[in-house]
């Protein structure tokens, strides 16, 4: 669940659906693209902070299969950052019981709350999972909070590329080179946790921090 495990970007999970046994078979476990945060921000239809107040297992009316149960997470929503078009008010979020579905755990003597990013169901219903942005509030950096605001919303139309290798160049003006993985072989190094990839007047995109840069020089820095 936590950005330092490497998840991001839902890559999918296959189900085999065995109807002529009346089984469900899991045949892949849950699988993730490595995303920066603000990849996951911007991929989002909904994010949020909440506190966890209470969670049950609920199930479709229409099914008895294990495969199909969620978790009804009841929550306290503290702040809103995306999706003021879609909910005013969220009371529940759901993601599935089995963590190789992509399910997540959380838990409610969490103090200081999570933060929270899903899709909307078509009835209107809050979906979670491992391959979106949810962290606890307390493990987030200061720049994180703050990006969170309106910086990620403000790169939300550049494209952020992951460097696994050198050579590592840019394809355009409207990229960040995110080399994280080059650096400190780590998905959660300092540009993860302390920069926004933001585009400038110029419409060009580059990384930024809002502080004093780091030690180590990125691939693609500079300040608009």
């Amino acid at each position: 669940m936590a950005l330092s495990q490497e998840r991001s970007a839902c890559l999918g999970l296959w189900v085999l659906l065995l109807l002529g046994a009346g089984m469900e078979e899991v045949v892949e476990g849950c699988s993730c693209h490595p995303a920066h945060p603000q990849q996951l921000f911007c991929s989002a239809e909904i994010v949020i902070r909440a506190k966890i107040s209470g969670e049950k297992i609920v199930s479709p009316s229409n099914s008895s299969s294990p495969y199909m149960k969620m978790i009804q997470y009841e929550i306290k929503m503290i702040k809103m950052f995306k999706g003021f078009n879609k909910a005013k008010d969220i009371q529940y979020v759901y993601t599935p019981v089995f963590s190789s579905l992509c399910g997540v755990k959380l838990d409610s003597n969490n103090k200081a709350g999570y933060l929270l990013s899903g899709s909307m169901w078509s009835d209107g219903r809050i979906s979670i999972g491992q391959c979106d942005l949810v962290e606890s509030w307390d493990n987030l950096s200061v720049s994180q909070k703050k990006n969170l605001n309106y910086r990620y919303q403000m790169g939300c139309e550049c494209r952020i590329n992951t460097c696994y290798t050198v050579p590592c160049a840019s394809t355009g003006e409207h990229e960040c080179l995110w080399t994280d993985w080059l650096l400190d072989n780590s998905l959660n190094g300092e540009q993860a946790r302390q920069y926004a990839c933001i585009r400038r007047s110029d419409t060009t995109c580059s990384w930024y921090r809002g502080g004093p840069p780091p030690e180590k020089d990125f691939l693609d820095l500079a300040d608009p």
